[in-house]
């Protein structure tokens, strides 16, 4: 099973993170005033989650069926979910396929599938992390933050926990997110139970492109100030926003 936390009394709401973090991303943000049972979980080959998938083919598919074992041995009936980066792409997956989630927070994350580029540079990483892997991670992580020099210390300490992530866990999720669904449809049926939580200087997500896929500016929260690491850049903020919409 999967690596989990479990914080705080109350609805469930589920954190899980992105690309080369672990659950311990979210010890920036004061998840106290949140109300809620926070269950943080390890994504399979992130943190302390071993990656063991007898499939073929990387699929966050995968990912989503570890942390619905983890949902049920937790005995949770119903709950809210918020995603970072690749964490939002399997909360849409699970959004979709268990009716116990309700509302769905993405940070810094989008819903579309990879472009024609994105899908062959995550080929590219996933080759590259075999040969290089400490060139690929210290390249990639100060690129997630709007203004880098002013996270030094932050960015030093992703680094050494991304460089305890094996080369096949980075290739395996890499590879996993390139394969991955679009959700646009389903976003624009259902857009009251989407949130959206991003980065006025995210270099991943263009923010007026991913403004002109949301049809309801009332889900959508812009972070001045902040990259692709909102929950580091401006902790506060996040913190601001999730009490609003639980």
């Amino acid at each position: 099973m999967l690596n989990f936390q479990v914080k705080g009394e109350g609805k469930p709401i589920v954190f899980l993170h992105g690309f080369l973090e672990s659950l311990s991303m979210w010890s920036y943000l004061h998840l106290e005033k949140i109300p809620g049972k926070c269950i943080l979980i390890d994504l399979p080959g992130h943190g302390q989650s071993d990656l063991m998938d007898p499939s073929e083919e990387p699929n966050l598919e995968f990912m989503v069926d570890e942390v619905l074992e983890v949902l049920s041995y937790l005995s949770v009936d119903s709950y809210n979910l918020v995603g970072h980066s690749m964490g939002g792409y399997i909360g849409l997956i699970l959004k979709a396929k268990d009716k116990r989630c309700e509302k769905l927070v993405l940070v810094n994350s989008n819903f579309w599938s990879d472009s024609e580029q994105k899908k062959k540079d995550r080929i590219r990483i996933a080759d590259l992390v075999f040969k290089a892997k400490q060139l690929f991670i210290h390249e990639a992580i100060p690129n997630l933050f709007g203004k880098p020099e002013y996270f030094e210390l932050e960015i030093q300490e992703l680094k050494k926990e991304a460089m305890k992530m094996l080369p096949e866990s980075i290739a395996y999720a890499s590879l996993a997110m390139r394969n991955r669904k679009d959700f646009s449809k389903e976003i624009q049926l259902h857009p009251y139970n989407y949130f959206f939580i991003h980065g006025k200087l995210d270099r991943l997500i263009e923010t007026d492109y991913l403004k002109s896929k949301i049809d309801l500016d009332t889900n959508f929260f812009l972070i001045e100030n902040a990259g692709h690491m909102a929950h580091i850049e401006q902790p506060q903020k996040v913190v601001e926003i999730l009490e609003l919409i639980f």
